[in-house]
């Protein structure tokens, strides 16, 4: 009996490595490295570079007619646009022109720094000044800035680390009053109690203010919950990206997005006609928080 038993001890252990195996899930393919700064090159061409560089990272000092908020492109394209999975402009040149759902038709990268420059800069409304005319020097600048980070990146598929990542929802969804605990505790030291962020005392931020008169509008990206919370899970806070849980990241996404902005400049109409066209239902614009119906426009 013992040596029957052994013997089928033997053939488990034998059958068993027989059986195929679950592979392992497949590696994140690595991001593009861009060039360093110091290899930009002398010339024309580096000049245009260089001062696009110097736009991205301090947008408002370098184009202070076009920019209506205190951010800088910098501020969630972050280490000047080159950090994969904070939306690289390494990723962004390859990707366009491409159709873009939010204003229905084809977008160039012209077309793409023109709407940051009206959303997320909270550029004044055309046509009182509006963003750059499309045949401003700023977009040569800036694109040349882009191009110059892509050498080497192969178009016609989206790269590894391009954009933000899709941060899955979780069983609890998010809350505001969640998140405004998660950003006492870990957003505050930075960007104030307040959320109004910190001058660097030469014209620029050390962080963003993330609602109110000086931040993005309510068209801006980062309006969205969703887009916020996979920008803070792996780039926030700072320096110690991914140490926030899911959880957290959703939660203090939806605190920031429920505070009043500066208006939306795409609403003609209502609130709510704006809300039912232009935002999602998990977004706060046109949601009464705390008593304030948002939307209306930060003073």
């Amino acid at each position: 009996m013992r040596y029957q038993a052994g013997l089928l001890a033997l053939g488990a252990v034998v059958l068993g490595a027989c059986q195929p195996r679950e592979a392992p899930p497949p590696a994140k393919p690595a991001a593009f490295t861009p060039p360093d700064e110091s290899a930009i090159p002398s010339g024309p061409d580096g000049d245009a570079i260089r001062r696009g560089r110097e736009l991205f990272l301090a947008t408002a000092r370098h184009a202070p007619r076009y920019v209506g908020n205190a951010l800088a492109c910098g501020n969630c394209h972050l280490d000047a646009g080159r950090k994969a999975d904070a939306a690289p402009m390494w990723a962004a040149w390859v990707s366009y022109p491409a159709f873009r759902k939010k204003n229905g038709r084809i977008n160039t990268m012209a077309d793409r720094i023109h709407d940051c420059f009206l959303y997320s800069m909270n550029a004044p409304a055309a046509p009182a000044k509006g963003p750059p005319p499309l045949d401003d020097p700023i977009y040569r600048d800036l694109q040349s800035y882009f191009a110059w980070l892509a050498q080497g990146v192969a178009v016609g598929k989206p790269p590894p680390g391009r954009g933000y990542i899709t941060l899955a929802k979780t069983r609890l969804g998010h809350d505001p009053a969640r998140g405004s605990a998660v950003f006492a505790d870990k957003c505050a030291a930075c960007h104030g109690a307040d959320g109004q962020g910190a001058p660097d005392g030469t014209g620029g931020i050390i962080a963003p203010p993330l609602w109110g008169p000086k931040s993005f509008n309510w068209g801006a990206g980062m309006a969205r919950v969703a887009t916020a919370a996979g920008f803070i899970k792996v780039n926030m806070p700072f320096g110690a990206g991914n140490t926030l849980t899911d959880q957290q990241a959703w939660d203090v996404a939806a605190f920031i997005d429920s505070h009043e902005r500066p208006r939306d400049p795409r609403q003609t109409g209502s609130i709510a006609e704006a809300r039912a066209q232009f935002h999602e239902s998990g977004d706060y614009y046109g949601q009464t928080v705390a008593g304030h119906l948002l939307g209306g426009g930060a003073e």
